[in-house]
């Protein structure tokens, strides 16, 4: 496998890995959150700290910046989930940029906006897809298990939910966990990939970047995120000459989508609909043929 090819493979399993957590909390939950880019800040600055200063394995880094990354969104989410619809979202992005800002700030600990560089290079493509399979695993089984279905409560009808017993108040802060951990495990990929950080890699553009791929892939598919984050990232690539303009190819995909697929690339359905015979058939499947 060439450098190139190895490169383009840990991106794509980098952003589908990011995506995977953000489709658990828009997709299945339907909160919006712009606040992602700062845990994937946060899991590549710790990891990349411990391992370079600290001479740490990335067996702990790795944990360590997934675990820090999930502690703020639980920290921001005990503060602001209870804050409906625009607030919500509004409050992640204040968040995802003073992350930005802080780690500017913090020049002698992060190298502020010059970047952090020389971190070890760990990450690899064999890495890269087995971490991405073994993410997509369990957030598979997350969704199918109970606490997938309180989501998707939440999801169609919360006030409902709230009446039939469901804690929409804890349910939502789990789900918004779960996506700053994978975004930070994303984020730890990124750091040993690239050896080189800075904090405007980490802005408001990736977060909706990531949102937007959901939203393309379909609300209420991980089969349709994970589809569309390969094709978005492969689209810079197979045009390269035009990559300055990946947000306007990324908007009028979503202009198209919405047009002519509402409801996304997949919709509501996994691959398993497709391949019966190779996929047991998941809940948000059996969700969509009740519908």
């Amino acid at each position: 496998m060439s450098d190139y090819t190895q490169g383009v493979v840990i991106l794509i399993c980098v952003n589908a890995i990011a995506v995977a957590g953000v489709s658990v909390l828009t997709g299945f939950t339907r909160l919006f959150s712009f606040g992602n880019g700062g845990f994937m800040a946060i899991g590549a600055y710790t990891s990349a700290i411990l391992t370079k200063v600290y001479g740490a394995p990335l067996a702990l880094s790795m944990p360590l910046g997934m675990a820090c990354a999930g502690a703020a969104a639980w920290l921001i989410g005990k503060l602001t989930l209870r804050l409906k619809g625009d607030y919500f979202l509004i409050t992640t992005l204040g968040f995802g940029e003073c992350i930005r800002v802080a780690l500017e700030y913090a020049y002698k600990l992060t190298g502020g906006p010059r970047g952090y560089s020389n971190i070890p290079h760990y990450t690899n493509a064999y890495l890269a897809v087995g971490l991405l399979i073994v993410s997509l695993i369990v957030a598979r089984n997350f969704i199918q298990s109970k606490y997938g279905w309180h989501f998707m409560a939440i999801r169609e009808q919360e006030v409902a939910a709230e009446a039939v017993g469901v804690d929409t108040a804890k349910y939502k802060l789990m789900s918004f966990v779960f996506s700053a951990v994978y975004a930070g495990c994303a984020g730890v990929l990124f750091a040993h990939y690239l050896r080189f950080i800075a904090p405007n890699m980490f802005n408001l553009e990736k977060s909706a970047e990531w949102t937007i791929t959901v939203v393309i892939g379909g609300l209420g598919s991980l089969s349709g995120s994970v589809i569309s984050s390969v094709i978005l990232t492969l689209l810079p690539e197979v045009f390269r000459g035009l990559a300055e303009y990946r947000m306007l190819v990324y908007g009028a995909a979503v202009v198209l989508i919405i047009m002519l697929r509402p409801n996304g690339l997949m919709g509501y359905r996994e691959l398993s609909s497709f391949f019966p015979a190779l996929f047991r058939k998941s809940r948000s499947d059996r969700e969509e043929e009740a519908r």
